[in-house]
């Protein structure tokens, strides 16, 4: 028995690939951990050198603002976690892995908590030598930078699963 032959209107490739339709992007939140990672880390090295202090000095009329980095052990760490998870997100982009024992998300969340504990203190205790002083605005943005770098941590270990 003979087949029916096919009919195709002219200009027509059976073997051609359809048209894609287009598509609507969808928002994607995978990678966001790894991007916040260095803005964050790059955020808390910043801050370090901002006034976390205000206040009086011992001229009249003169304001004096402490730096970050001027306050101790702690001002200094606070550089040293920043730098660090820059320096890990370095060393991402350029296809250097840590061991598999010791995850980075793991670490970055470690390097967080340590951040917002060491600007906690700061924030919760002003050191003796600074008793003139108040509060000033660079502590806020380095406990929002320490606590960013912990929510980084945070979204890394969730693209892991």
């Amino acid at each position: 028995m003979e087949e029916p032959a096919t009919r195709y209107e002219p200009g027509y490739d059976p073997l051609a690939d359809p048209a894609p339709t287009p598509r609507r992007r969808v928002p994607q939140l995978w990678g966001l951990g790894q991007r916040l990672t260095w803005v964050a880390g790059l955020a808390l090295a910043i801050s370090a050198f901002t006034g976390w202090y205000s206040g009086p000095g011992s001229d009249q009329g003169v304001e004096v603002s402490v730096l970050g980095w001027d306050t101790g052990i702690l001002g200094k760490a606070v550089l040293l976690i920043g730098i660090v998870a820059i320096v890990l997100a370095i060393l991402r982009e350029t296809g250097i892995a840590l061991p598999a024992a010791v995850p980075e998300s793991l670490v970055v969340i470690a390097l967080g908590a340590l951040g917002t504990v060491a600007v906690l203190v700061r924030l919760l205790s002003i050191p003796d030598e600074f008793f003139f002083a108040g509060r000033e605005i660079g502590l806020a943005i380095s406990l929002l930078a320490a606590l960013a770098l912990l929510v980084a941590g945070l979204l890394e270990a969730a693209e892991e699963l």
